[in-house]
């Protein structure tokens, strides 16, 4: 029964990949010195993982920025303004940040989250003349070098139909589809050249298969494995993130020798394809959960795995149901989480134990330590049972109707904002965080080492808090935010504050490039025992008469953002969040502020991958908005924030959240987010951001201008905000603050062209 793994977390167990490449960036680490660091980063996890008993370990999942960009390089699929020579690790850099170390500056690639998970993606620019080489040796070059440590990979990458379906078309408009002949050739010298090295088996990712796809995307599929079947290795076609059955038939009559499911997020989906396996197919069951940290009931998973493991012998893999990406890398550095806890928890280290433990169990289940590993699994069921807040469930018993809707209708709400807020046409404003610069990081850390003491961190942080102020009206912002020093993350930061929500030290998992996360863990009822950002809005708001944000976020980001627990609806976890949110708009308002800032970047992510189950998630995912919102009094504005929104589709819903004003990231696109407003009358108060804050770039006064212009075709003047992508707190005050001068800049330049 071979074991294997989809992909590894790639940051390292304290992040050192993060600090590497943002020293290298800095100009303070050497090219060599960043390679040798990355190369001894694999040489740890490969070593680990061999440890586990894994027979065939990836290669191909560890980027210096993003998988897919990877690819992109390797494939040559790289935009003319960022090709400067031949395709090299500083190319990579420039089309995910917009500069390296080297070469000019140019625009950064878009970049959006790949399928439904919190990972971001740099979007692949495909023109209608496009041609495919191969022009970066990344893989073949880690390939030869897990070699020579003795391991029996298997690269995993990216499968041709799923790379086409992520991709924009630049240029003049075309079907991606026509692109289809020319990049199966590239991906043919692809696996040859891995098969000349020794390979066998190379993972080819569709996850794209778990969409809804038309009948010509599915025809794709037929045509393109058709082609790689002659391949000289063996294909194993692995999908995730969702059922893939309604595909079933299709997948089946595919020429690959095995299939991966995902079998946590869809498990009904085993008994159609096991019974579809050709004689010679292999079924990879991806049976441990890659993206949530909560130990599997392994017992419970060889009762299901076992009728399969006589059936199939041999042909049965165990394994992941996705890459390990999404999971912080070993719980056994986590020395402060309380045993009860920590019991529960297997982070991707741990989970590769879990794979040898579940084989055990199936081979031989009659052993002691299967006895064990079982009375374990059945000890922690009862322990998690017995958690539960009665004030929690009952509260949400309790609501009606009127607990989900503002007293009035925006278009009476507006005329009584505008008279309290006397703001001008094009208001300028941030989103809410600003540098987290050195000084505030060590700050911190001396704070919870006990070296600084909690009065003395209070006074310093409202220091900065003022100076941020200061800086905001010196800039000329209309509307201001406290900066948000105090926080550690927009997410961490209030599930240190909530019951019911644990916290790690080290569970990082990456976002994009070097920006890294580390999500709260949802184990019991949430609620809210104290106000959480109240002090510091207070204190923000007595430095100045102009309105000042408050800034929370909202309880769907809350929820998608943090790993949850499994044993109740993640309808009912989003609406006790609400609650908890709806609880602190209160006394913000009651404290006199004005203006209140739910973020929801994360509403879309949420949506299931298949059109037709998103009626349903849409219900909840607004109502838990507006049940955090609600309470607002009618001359309170409410703002919501969206990232990477991808409006089309989904804009109906967004309008019925009622939210005052929507902020959301149009500048990578070049306004082309906004399309969807040609043909949708949105009905509240919009922000595009005009400043890409994920680029170290600073916008002209003429581009923001440009931009702004843009949105003034689609979206009335009298509806539009003037503002950035996003928080800033990954950026420098080097960098912002003549950003920010020239988006003030270009506002009333604006106003003075509209008269």
């Amino acid at each position: 029964m071979t074991l294997h793994n989809l992909g590894f977390p790639r940051i390292g167990r304290r992040r050192e990949l993060k600090f590497a490449l943002e020293q290298y960036w800095r100009g303070e680490l050497s090219q060599s010195q960043l390679l040798a660091q990355a190369a001894e980063l694999r040489r740890t996890h490969w070593q680990w993982q061999s440890e586990a008993g894994l027979d065939l370990l990836p290669v191909g999942d560890f980027a210096y920025y993003d998988q897919v960009l990877t690819l992109s390089a390797t494939l040559g699929v790289i935009p003319p303004r960022h090709r400067q020579g031949e395709v090299d690790l500083d190319t990579l850099f420039r089309v995910a940040r917009g500069r390296a170390p080297t070469g000019t500056a140019a625009a950064a690639a878009e970049m959006t989250k790949y399928f439904n998970t919190n990972y971001h993606y740099l979007v692949p620019e495909l023109t209608a003349e496009q041609q495919f080489s191969l022009c970066w040796s990344q893989w073949f070059d880690e390939v030869k070098e897990a070699q020579a440590q003795g391991y029996q990979v298997k690269p995993v990458l990216l499968g041709p139909i799923t790379f086409l379906h992520l991709a924009k078309t630049v240029g003049e408009p075309f079907d991606k589809l026509q692109l289809l002949p020319r990049l199966l050739l590239a991906y043919q010298q692809l696996l040859t050249q891995f098969a000349e090295q020794g390979v066998s088996w190379v993972q080819l990712d569709e996850p794209a298969l778990a969409l809804e796809l038309s009948p010509l995307w599915q025809q794709a599929y037929a045509q393109a494995y058709a082609v790689l079947q002659t391949a000289p290795v063996k294909l194993l076609l692995a999908s995730y993130y969702g059922s893939v059955a309604h595909h079933q038939q299709l997948i089946s009559a595919l020429p690959v020798a095995g299939l991966h499911l995902d079998l946590v997020s869809a498990p009904e989906q085993l008994a159609p394809f096991a019974a579809a396996l050709r004689s010679e197919q292999i079924l990879s069951a991806g049976v441990i959960n890659g993206r949530n940290v909560w130990a599997a009931d392994l017992d419970l998973l060889a009762q299901t795995l076992a009728p399969y493991a006589q059936q199939l012998g041999e042909r049965l893999w165990l394994a992941p149901s996705c890459s390990l990406l999404h999971t912080p890398v070993d719980l056994e550095v986590e020395t402060e989480l309380t045993a009860a806890l920590k019991a529960r928890l297997a982070f991707a280290r741990q989970k590769l134990t879990e794979l040898r433990e579940l084989q055990l169990l199936l081979q031989q289940p009659d052993s002691e330590v299967a006895a064990v590993i079982t009375q374990r699994c059945r000890a922690r069921r009862t322990r998690q049972a017995a958690d539960a807040d009665t004030a929690v469930a009952a509260r949400l018993a309790a609501l009606g109707a009127q607990d989900f809707n503002r007293h009035r209708d925006f278009s009476q709400r507006q005329p009584l904002q505008q008279a309290r807020l006397r703001l001008p046409l094009l208001p300028t404003t941030t989103i809410g965080s600003f540098p987290q610069t050195a000084a505030i990081r060590q700050l911190r850390n001396r704070w919870r080492s006990g070296e600084l003491p909690a009065a003395d961190y209070t006074r310093l942080l409202q220091q900065i808090t003022k100076d941020t102020i200061e800086r905001q009206l010196k800039l000329g912002l209309d509307v201001l935010v406290h900066g948000e020093a105090e926080r550690n993350d927009m997410v961490e930061y209030f599930g240190e504050q909530l019951q019911g929500i644990g916290f790690t030290r080290y569970g990082w998992v990456q976002s994009y490039g070097s920006r890294c996360v580390k999500p709260p863990l949802i184990y019991g009822d949430v609620s809210r025992p104290a106000p959480m950002t109240l002090a510091w809005a207070e204190y923000a708001q007595s430095l100045t008469d102009k309105p000042v944000k408050g800034m929370l976020t909202g309880p769907v980001t809350l929820l998608h953002w943090s790993f949850v627990r499994e044993d109740l609806p993640r309808e009912t976890i989003a609406y006790q969040l609400g609650l908890a949110i709806r609880d602190e708009v209160a006394d913000l308002q009651q404290a006199g502020i004005s203006i209140i800032q739910i973020d929801e970047p994360a509403f879309r992510e949420g949506l299931p991958l298949k059109q037709s189950d998103w009626t349903e998630y849409l219900r909840w995912a607004v109502a838990a908005f507006r049940l955090s919102a609600s309470v607002a009094r009618d001359d309170t504005q409410i703002h919501t924030h969206m990232c990477y929104s991808e409006f089309n589709d989904t804009i109906a819903a967004i309008a019925v959240l009622d939210a005052d004003v929507i902020t959301i990231e149009t500048s990578r696109s070049h306004m082309a987010l906004l399309d969807v407003f040609e043909v949708y009358e949105y009905p509240n108060e919009i922000g595009p951001g005009v400043y890409d804050i994920h680029s170290p770039n600073i916008p002209g006064v003429e581009e923001i201008v440009a931009l702004m212009a843009q949105a003034a075709k689609r979206i009335p003047l009298r509806q539009l905000w003037v503002n950035p992508d996003c928080g800033l707190k990954t950026r420098s005050w080097d960098e912002v603050e003549p950003a920010l001068r020239n988006m003030v800049s270009a506002a009333r330049e604006l106003r003075w062209r509209l008269g």
